[in-house]
């Protein structure tokens, strides 16, 4: 296979090729053909984001039938395009999810509640990633925001511009309305003060 692989995704939750490494794993199912190739963006409710490297674990990449492995520039960008943390390679990181969680849970299971409320957040009837609003004061580092057609991270003061390598340009965080890429709940996570320990919350330039 020339070229790098259709693996990595954006904060707009979209499904890229691009030669990049990503510093955080996960995965939304099994996405690909017998040929490796991506044929649907997601299959089921269950999004994860998970270590690099866990137990020293190795895995072929893009088996027939199995899950596809995707890549994210950070913890940040897998929250944006709807991404949990998993609770096996991440236990820590996940048990604190549940703490920040800002809605209570139902008697039984929690990751099913989780799950679909998430599922519900980030697609809309037709499979196109949803939006909100929100003041550009009320979010915490770590949102994502759509500016001029672009995601831009939320950091102190600056808003960073998202690209498959790093973050580019830096700009003062506006005032006003934001257009919104991470879902509400897990804004509201990030507000709570959730940050993860096992994987890079945002990638740091060299």
């Amino acid at each position: 296979m020339s070229g790098p692989r259709r693996n990595r995704v954006t904060p707009l939750g979209e499904i890229i090729a691009d030669p990049a490494r990503g510093l955080v794993y996960g995965n939304r199912g099994c996405l690909h053909d017998a040929h490796g190739q991506i044929r649907r963006s997601h299959s089921g409710r269950l999004w994860i984001a998970c270590r690099l490297e866990f137990k020293g674990r190795r895995r072929p990449l893009l088996r027939p039938g199995r899950y596809t492995e995707l890549f994210f520039l950070d913890d940040a960008t897998a929250l944006a395009a709807g991404h949990r943390p998993c609770a096996e390679c991440r236990r820590e990181d996940y048990d604190r999810f549940l703490e920040a969680w800002p809605d209570p849970f139902p008697p039984g299971p929690r990751a099913p509640v989780i799950n679909a409320q998430l599922h519900a957040e980030r697609l809309d009837e037709h499979g196109t990633q949803r939006h909100h609003s929100n003041t550009f004061d009320a979010l915490p580092d770590g949102t994502f925001v759509l500016r001029e057609g672009a995601p831009w991270l939320v950091e102190g003061t600056s808003l960073r511009r998202w690209t498959p390598g790093g973050y580019a340009d830096a700009i003062r965080r506006p005032r006003g309305t934001a257009v919104v890429i991470t879902p509400p709940s897990l804004v509201a996570v990030l507000a709570g003060g959730w940050r993860p320990t096992a994987v890079p919350f945002i990638h740091k330039s060299r």
